[in-house]
């Protein structure tokens, strides 16, 4: 079946570089755990369950600040994980993660992980490289609030989620959820939309997704350039 855990795994970007033996014993540990549309999958300060890969839907990661204010930290797309750095690590949950959508995901679950972590250094050396990714990844969000206005940073947020051959960018179905991970209002992100769909550089295809018409704009955009379209 599409859904089944293996094929969830081999999917995620996460774990493209393991192979073999490595990746056989992930499968075989792996469970299939599927989540209604706006059902909690943890809570911050939880025992990390493990490592969360989306095989469809998409899922959430936040933040609440004590005033109740909530920040989107991820949006996590099939293909994407989440919870792996405390399931990593050892910690607690550090945010909450809810489900947008009607969700599937394949379970890792820690005890397991961390087993397999320790008797295969074969996978840990496999996973060095996409935890080196993540953290690229997490200095880029940091430089996108720090250094680049709204266009520049959705632009770098749809670069980063099309889904080839199509140039497919899926949304969430609440534009507030993204405003949030964008540091945005939702006012400023509708604004941003209409203006990149005027002047060309994307398409709306439904209420949750568009196309990217030229990549070349959105580049120019996410440098702090301003495209000639």
């Amino acid at each position: 079946m599409p859904d089944a855990a293996p094929s969830i795994l081999r999917a995620s970007r996460f774990f493209l570089g393991v192979k073999g033996a490595s990746f056989d014993r992930l499968a075989h540990m792996a469970q299939v755990r599927r989540f209604a549309r706006g059902a909690a999958i943890f809570r911050e300060g939880q025992e990390c369950p493990g490592v969360f890969v989306v095989g469809s839907g998409l899922v959430r990661v936040f933040k609440t600040a004590p005033s109740g204010r909530e920040h989107v930290l991820h949006l996590v797309a099939p293909g994407g994980t989440f919870a792996e750095v405390a399931a990593i690590a050892g910690f607690e949950t550090p945010a909450n993660a809810e489900a947008l959508e009607d969700t599937v995901c394949a379970l890792l679950p820690a005890p397991a992980f961390a087993q397999a972590l320790q008797d295969d250094h074969q996978l840990c050396l496999q996973l060095m490289g996409s935890m080196a990714a993540w953290v690229k990844h997490l200095v880029g969000l940091l430089e996108d609030i720090a250094l680049r206005d709204a266009t520049g940073r959705l632009a770098r947020y749809l670069l980063s989620e099309a889904i080839e051959p199509q140039d497919v960018v899926r949304l969430p179905s609440l534009k507030k959820h993204l405003a949030s991970h964008l540091n945005l209002t939702s006012e400023t992100l509708s604004r941003t939309l209409r203006r990149m769909s005027d002047a060309g550089a994307i398409e709306s295809r439904d209420d949750q997704s568009l196309v990217i018409k030229s990549r070349a704009a959105l580049e120019q955009w996410a440098r702090g350039e301003f495209p000639q379209i």
